[in-house]
């Protein structure tokens, strides 16, 4: 049986516009990630390692939300890359394994649907305590992968973009 996927246009593919959206639970740590990618690409950009990009934000209530969220802004045909960023933790009510890998999950179903990259800084602690340390630790984290993040949008971005120009 052949599958037919949908190819993104050029004009999307060379966009320099990326959607991050980021969970709003523990918001003061994920926030640390939109710092972290922001900074990266304007350092890549002064760098003259890449174009300027823009990044549009959007905030989901929770990490569940993510993947529903990310469809949409890759539905629009505006971005080149999407990012998904939440904190999943264990409050003891259920178990944060489980949303954070159908997050992941879904995340993953976007991207193969949409031909367009989702990327994620899902990230689930096997132990967190709601303690100064971790707080602290996890902040200075989600920078750095927020960081991380904007270095893999820029690659996986460039990379498509050369696959598709050799063509």
């Amino acid at each position: 049986m052949t599958q037919n996927f949908p190819r993104i246009s050029d004009e999307t593919l060379g966009a320099h516009r990326v959607a991050l959206v980021k969970a709003r639970w523990h918001g003061e740590i994920v926030d640390q990630c939109q710092l972290g990618f922001e900074r990266e690409l304007a350092r890549a950009a002064a760098a003259g390692e890449s174009p300027a990009w823009s990044v549009d934000v959007v905030e989901a209530p929770g990490a569940f939300e993510i993947p529903l969220l990310a469809r949409d802004l890759a539905r629009s045909g505006r971005y080149a890359a999407i990012v998904g960023a939440a904190f999943v933790v264990n409050g003891g009510i259920y178990r944060h394994e489980f949303v954070a890998d159908t997050v992941v999950g879904a995340l993953m179903q976007v991207q193969m649907e949409s031909d367009l990259p989702v990327l994620s800084v899902v990230l689930t602690p096997h132990h967190f305590h709601d303690l100064d340390e971790h707080r602290r630790f996890f902040f200075d984290h989600f920078l750095v992968k927020g960081q991380e993040a904007a270095q893999a949008c820029l690659a996986v971005t460039a990379a498509r973009r050369a696959i598709r120009a050799a063509a």
